[in-house]
């Protein structure tokens, strides 16, 4: 299968194939509402401005599964993220991204590109350590382990990069822009 094989649910309750993102740079992140990454949507929101015309999709996925940190309806979540973030780009339907009712999206991105860690800093150490409660083999599976984890995907399709929330937003728009 192909990403593009792939369809999600807008927030107003529409399928959409990925198929219409042919030939576009898709930069694919389960998002939150109340996340200490939150703040990354205007980062995110500055890449999309800077680079739609230029073939960057951002793909929303609202995701609630984190410590319950995206509350309210899809109605809500978009409210909050044109009215906090300014953000243009829209938000799809709220899903999970683990588990047996993960997007079928999701199950797709982690086989294609599983944990590689958090990197080095404070927050990456922090993100370990809750991790490590949670699943003390956290690193050995492919889980999204937390909000803002972005999947980077090329022109032809291929997944080609994940970064997890702590990975810094200059290097996914450096990476992004390279792919342009």
């Amino acid at each position: 299968m192909s990403i593009y094989d792939y369809t999600l649910t807008t927030r107003k309750g529409e399928e959409v194939s990925l198929k219409q993102y042919e030939g576009k740079v898709m930069l694919i992140v389960n998002t939150a509402t109340g996340c200490g990454f939150t703040p990354q949507y205007e980062q995110l929101e500055e890449m999309y401005e800077k680079y739609h015309d230029k073939g960057l999709e951002i793909i929303d996925v609202p995701c609630n599964q984190f410590a319950g940190q995206t509350p309210g309806t899809d109605e809500e979540v978009h409210e909050f993220c044109t009215l906090k973030y300014k953000t243009l780009f829209d938000q799809f339907k709220k899903s999970e991204v683990n588990g047996e009712n993960e997007l079928p999206l999701y199950t797709y991105l982690k086989s294609q590109k599983g944990f590689e860690g958090f990197g080095k800093g404070v927050k990456a150490m922090a993100m370990s350590a809750m991790c490590k409660k949670i699943d003390k083999n956290y690193a050995s599976n492919p889980s999204i382990k937390w909000n803002f984890t972005k999947f980077a995907v090329d022109r032809n399709g291929n997944v080609v990069k994940r970064f997890e929330p702590t990975a810094k937003m200059e290097d996914v728009d450096s990476f992004v822009a390279g792919l342009l």
